[in-house]
């Protein structure tokens, strides 16, 4: 049986407590290790945050077009639901893929954030939304004309880290913090996140031993290596 809305956001929830460190130790030990997405990709502002949330997939390509938008864009930010991300593909080359209006629309429906393989803008703006985005770089330069969406809610893949693409599908779990972006694939969402959870328990406790005084031999004798 699936997962209700109410479980689902509990799961979510859960994930914002953990780390993406602890969530990619984790992936290694349940054999996988190819989850971590490039590091190219920042948070914009800065300060924006913890993301975490279900994997909404947006699929385009740099394509000349005429006209004064993309409709298959609205359509595709239409159907976003809460705790959702936006996980935009494509390779955007030097335009932003949305601003600030597609932002607080997406805001507006519930969705948790955006990640972007393309660039971003009105940054300040967003950012005084409260809405956390995450991509590739930043750029004055619309898509309208440029960039153009193709497909959603499809499987996508996204630039890695220790590998060249990492495969993203509808409802796997995206977590983003300082130190970068991880993909939970969703048939290994809970137990991954019970096992972060656990792994943080006790790198707390390592942390509160070294605090006291304990060696770093101790610890490490005591609890191996994390």
């Amino acid at each position: 049986m699936a997962p209700d809305a109410r479980s689902l956001e509990s799961i979510r929830r859960r994930y914002l407590k953990v780390d993406t460190a602890t969530v990619a130790d984790v992936l290694d030990a349940l054999g996988l290790p190819n989850q971590g997405l490039a590091p190219a990709f920042a948070p914009y502002p800065g300060t924006a945050g913890k993301m975490g949330g279900w994997a909404y997939t947006i699929r385009g390509k740099m394509t000349r077009y005429a006209g004064s938008g993309d409709p298959r864009k609205m359509k595709a930010v239409d159907g976003v639901g809460r705790g959702e991300i936006t996980i935009w593909s494509g390779v955007g080359r030097g335009v932003c893929f949305f601003g600030e209006l597609i932002a607080l629309g997406m805001k507006r429906r519930g969705c948790s954030g955006a990640l972007v393989d393309g660039g971003i803008r009105d940054i300040d703006w967003i950012a005084r939304q409260r809405f956390p985005v995450y991509a590739r770089y930043r750029t004055p330069v619309q898509s309208i004309g440029r960039w153009k969406v193709t497909a959603w809610q499809v499987p996508i893949d996204m630039p890695g880290a220790t590998r060249r693409r990492v495969s993203v599908n509808p409802g796997d779990f995206v977590l983003a913090d300082v130190d970068g972006v991880i993909v939970i694939p969703e048939r290994a969402a809970e137990n991954v996140l019970v096992g972060a959870e656990r792994l943080t328990k006790k790198e707390r406790r390592i942390r509160r031993e070294l605090d006291r005084g304990a060696t770093l031999e101790q610890v490490l004798a005591r609890y191996g290596h994390v």
